[in-house]
């Protein structure tokens, strides 16, 4: 099962990042107000067309390893279990156990 969500978001990944560049050119023409409101009626539906996972915001943090959801380091896409496994390990580069 956790494979299935790490497949799902990178699927959503993908898609964002394909239909980033149009997305904006869409969201320009509804926030112009110069533009006539007809023009800017029909971006704005050309917007809702877009597929749901084309959404920025639909993206959520998953862990690469085990798929989890919550407790995700951005910065390495770990959870904190695996980060700390991976850390302890040493298999993350520049990520060593702090002592004091």
């Amino acid at each position: 099962m956790p494979r299935a969500r790490i497949i799902r978001d990178m699927k959503a990944r993908a898609t964002v990042a394909s239909s980033e560049v149009v997305r904006q050119a869409f969201r320009y023409l509804t926030h112009n107000t110069t533009l006539p409101a007809k023009v800017r009626a029909q971006a704005q539906l050309q917007l809702n067309a877009f597929p749901r996972d084309a959404r920025p915001t639909a993206i959520h943090n998953r862990c690469l390893e085990t798929g989890r959801g919550r407790g995700v380091l951005r910065a390495f896409r770990l959870c904190r279990f695996q980060f700390r496994l991976k850390a302890l390990e040493g298999e993350l580069p520049g990520v060593r156990k702090s002592t004091w």
